[in-house]
């Protein structure tokens, strides 16, 4: 499935404007890749996540932040630092606010341990997008 594709079905389940409003200067793409990037996160931590229930397949903030990098990798390869900054996605603290303003409106849910500090300085994004971090998980992927 292509890229403009999953932005369109992204784009019909949901009233997006509202949500975009909250977090900040992030679009569309970058909502629907947290929202992917979320099921592809859940398939690594969790060897059945469709079996569990919703407590028991939880995804940290760490995790998720990890798992975005690993799907970005996966997806744009050596162009995942260039399309994340086309979004205005230059450290895991815009992936938590991405995440907390679908959480506000019901499109993700969060536990009462949840916090935006989850996402802060998770790592960096210079040194987990450098060229050779990029070909070295490209390579292993």
């Amino acid at each position: 499935m292509s890229q403009k594709t999953q932005t369109k079905q992204c784009k019909k389940e949901v009233d997006w404007t509202k949500v975009m409003n909250a977090a900040g200067p992030y679009p569309l793409e970058a909502f629907c890749f947290v929202r992917e990037g979320l099921s592809f996160t859940a398939e690594r931590v969790h060897d059945n996540p469709r079996e569990m229930t919703d407590a028991d397949r939880h995804i940290s903030g760490q995790q998720l932040c990890l798992g975005l990098r690993d799907f970005a990798i996966e997806r744009y390869g050596l162009m995942a630092p260039v399309v994340l900054a086309h979004w205005n996605v230059h450290r895991t603290d815009d992936f938590g606010r991405i995440v907390f303003a679908m959480i506000k409106e019901g499109l993700m849910s969060k536990t009462d341990d949840d916090t935006l500090d989850d996402f802060r300085a998770v790592y960096s994004f210079d040194e987990a997008f450098n060229r050779d971090q990029l070909l070295a998980r490209i390579a292993a992927g």
